[in-house]
């Protein structure tokens, strides 16, 4: 019986800062996991990082950073087609035929510019038109699936409706993709209880330094509910943490714990402190090595440009052809 062919999976992350165990729940480790029955594109969006205008080195010193803690988490480069989105000169053409089809109405309909302009960020056009950029990520390597949160939900259906949209207009051309949305590890509660993000400064890092990580993790906020007293796991930001890192079993003790009270907060702090140090022991190894070898590193990110491009080639080629430009 024919094997039937893999699905292709794209997914891209941003080099704005130091990567949070929200990253790696939320996007890193469902997406290591899908390189095992899957064809794999990721790829580091340092041209959507641009949006806010970084300091040129700290964005080089950032996307390595990205790189290695990527490798260091189990991404493998023979699988999956790792590389820096800029090293796809194509994604800049084909983001600019697709703005040519994008109604200024389906941008500004978009949840996350309102968001970030709410937030304080300077508005600029690459923030307004992040949407038409990311559908050009997604579209230009037929990708089949996009493994994506509910935030950026919407600018799928952004990504779709352009690729039908030009489809209808120039024939078919662009596979339309699906959503992949992770539904377990969707969101990641930061210190506070709110989602974890570096905008929020709730973060607890994946690779910081052990002592300056327990001391984010015994700031959690919790409740006063004294130490004698039954607590509630499904309301406590400790408990829904540890539960990411412990086996079935563990978080039902941990559960029946809190239920039956006698245990404090402190404890189970430290109780998810051993498991942030055991859970990301061997990966910290695996990450010294991979920092005393940088060239190495950025050997795999041009052998997976390479692949990225040669596909991306293939997709910009029928595109050029169907608007007339060919």
């Amino acid at each position: 019986m024919a094997e039937l062919p893999k699905k292709r999976v794209l997914s891209g992350i941003q080099p704005s800062g130091t990567l949070h165990i929200g990253n790696y729940f939320g996007m890193m480790r469902p997406a290591i996991a899908l390189q095992a029955e899957n064809e794999c594109f990721y790829f580091i969006a340092d041209y959507h990082a641009l949006t806010q205008t970084p300091d040129p080195a700290e964005l080089r010193e950032r996307v390595l950073g990205v790189a290695v803690d990527f490798l260091a988490c189990g991404l493998d480069p023979e699988r999956t087609v790792f590389f820096r989105q800029s090293d796809v000169p194509q994604v800049q053409e084909l983001a600019w035929v697709l703005s040519c089809i994008t109604p200024v109405g389906l941008l500004e309909r978009c949840h996350s510019y309102k968001d970030k302009i709410a937030r304080g960020i300077s508005p600029n056009h690459g923030l307004f038109s992040y949407p038409v950029l990311m559908a050009a990520d997604i579209l230009l390597y037929g990708s089949h699936l996009v493994p994506v949160g509910r935030d950026q939900k919407q600018h799928l259906e952004v990504t779709r409706d352009l690729a039908v949209r030009f489809n209808q207009r120039y024939g078919p051309t662009l596979v339309v993709p699906d959503a992949l949305i992770q539904e377990a590890t969707a969101v990641v509660p930061g210190t506070d209880g709110q989602k974890m993000s570096k905008s929020y400064g709730n973060t607890i890092e994946i690779f910081a330094d052990a002592k300056k990580t327990r001391k984010r993790i015994m700031r959690i906020v919790t409740d006063s509910t004294p130490v004698e007293a039954p607590k509630d796991p499904e309301r406590c930001t400790v408990f829904a943490l540890y539960r990411l890192f412990a086996g079935p079993a563990e978080t039902a003790a941990l559960r029946e714990r809190y239920l039956a009270g006698g245990m404090g907060y402190g404890e189970a702090k430290q109780m998810l402190f051993e498991k942030y140090c055991s859970y990301f022991g061997p990966f910290r190894e695996r990450r010294e090595e991979l920092v005393r070898q940088p060239d190495h590193v950025e050997r795999i990110l041009q052998q997976g440009a390479r692949r990225a491009r040669a596909v991306a080639s293939q997709t910009l080629e029928a595109v050029k052809k169907a608007v007339g430009l060919a």
